[in-house]
């Protein structure tokens, strides 16, 4: 069965640098999982690798996604097993890399198959818990599918409605689609890495990656993304890098503020990104200053 890696960990942890190392040592090629990243012309606020670095190793998924545009899990997971087919065929080692966790998820689990939401369909589920209570559309879950609402909190109303939205929509229980989702990495043998630090390392590593996305100029890239016609709702200019520096363009903010607001969501997102990660099952953890032990891992992995 082929071998890939996946390497994954909060943002400012060294990725990146990881992926790097392992690449050069494994004769890799690099995927990347960020679910930014993939956006033409948001350089610096995503911390794309530098030329240099994609210049001497074979980056993939990165700048393909007009920034007007959303781009999906779908879209990521296809792409993906595009690449790892197309590098493994040239007898290199795929290397994901990134901190998106619902990439990952659905790599190694799979995307759930069912519909689309409904809007329509939800204002009258929505409706119906507003004048008939939450309890009664609980009921109507559990007369279509009673594992699926013995699996959430009774009280969750967006899990319940999307359940009974799946069920109208497709005549099977949520629990039924979720029981046909398959891995769309089954056909391989990932070999899973996390990247781990202790929490005020990682805060100082965050700020000082901040302070070097602002002292690079991520003030000037946004204005010329602007200037060039990108609307300030794309979804690239949500991303942690753009938030707080469109708002001090627009002068809400001061560039001290904006600094200070910029590093304070992305420890939060670091947080929300392990959270995600520890539910994975079968990650092997390193910190950043163990390169050479986790070489090592991977090597006896790879055989």
């Amino acid at each position: 069965m082929p071998r890939l890696i996946i390497l994954l960990g909060p943002t400012a942890v060294g990725k990146s640098a990881a992926g790097y190392l392992l690449a050069k040592k494994f004769s890799g090629e690099i995927i990347n999982c960020d679910s930014m990243q993939v956006y033409r012309g948001f350089d610096i606020g995503t911390d794309k690798p530098p030329a240099a670095i994609r210049a001497e190793i074979p980056h993939h998924l990165l700048d393909i996604a007009d920034p007007s545009s959303q781009f999906t899990a779908a879209a990521f997971i296809e792409q993906a097993v595009q690449a790892v087919r197309l590098i493994l065929a040239q007898s290199r080692l795929p290397i994901i890399v990134g901190g998106t966790g619902l990439y990952f998820k659905s790599l190694l689990e799979g995307l759930f198959p069912g519909p689309g939401r409904d809007d329509s369909l939800r204002r009258e589920l929505e409706k119906a818990a507003g004048e008939k209570g939450l309890a009664y559309l609980r009921k109507k879950l559990e007369e279509v599918d009673p594992d699926y609402l013995g699996r959430i909190s009774l009280n969750d109303r967006r899990k319940i409605i999307r359940a009974l939205e799946v069920h109208t929509l497709t005549g099977k229980p949520l629990s039924a689609h979720f029981a046909d989702t398959r891995p769309c990495l089954e056909d391989f043998h990932p070999i899973k890495i996390g990247l781990k630090c202790e929490k005020d390392v990682l805060y100082r590593r965050i700020e000082e990656r901040v302070d070097r996305m602002f002292r690079l100029g991520i003030v000037d890239e946004a204005q010329a993304l602007l200037a060039q016609g990108v609307d300030e709702k794309a979804p690239p200019f949500l991303a942690l890098g753009y938030k707080y520096v469109l708002a001090f363009l627009k002068g809400k903010l001061t560039m001290e503020e904006a600094i200070s607001l910029t590093k304070r969501d992305t420890r939060r997102y670091a947080k929300r990104q392990m959270t995600w990660f520890r539910k994975m099952e079968g990650i092997h953890w390193f910190g950043p200053d163990e390169a050479g032990v986790m070489a090592d891992f991977v090597a006896a992995e790879l055989g």
